[in-house]
């Protein structure tokens, strides 16, 4: 799940989660706003056992992303707008 949520004026959190009994775990979401570096941005375990990733970005921007899991996997999120060769893509 994907979610946008205003921080100020002219930025948005995009908060990146996956549910508690995702097979892929542990999980970095990875893309143009962290310059594709893979531990950048893990996904924090929750009390309810989901994991979540936030980072913040200015208004209108399109960020490409795809998540990096155990063991090298890559993989896209289908709540992306779009999904590209570059991976999941979004506008904020």
């Amino acid at each position: 799940m994907i979610r946008k949520e205003p921080v100020s004026e002219g930025t948005v959190a995009v908060i990146f989660s996956l549910p508690a009994d995702h097979p892929a775990m542990p999980v970095s979401v990875v893309g143009s706003f962290n310059d594709w570096q893979p531990l950048r941005n893990p996904l924090k375990v929750r009390p309810d056992g989901s994991a979540t990733a936030m980072v913040t970005v200015p208004v209108g921007t399109r960020i490409h992303f795809r998540y990096l899991g155990a063991n090298g996997q890559w993989f896209d999120d289908i709540d992306a707008e779009t999904i590209t060769p570059e991976g999941g893509q979004l506008v904020v």
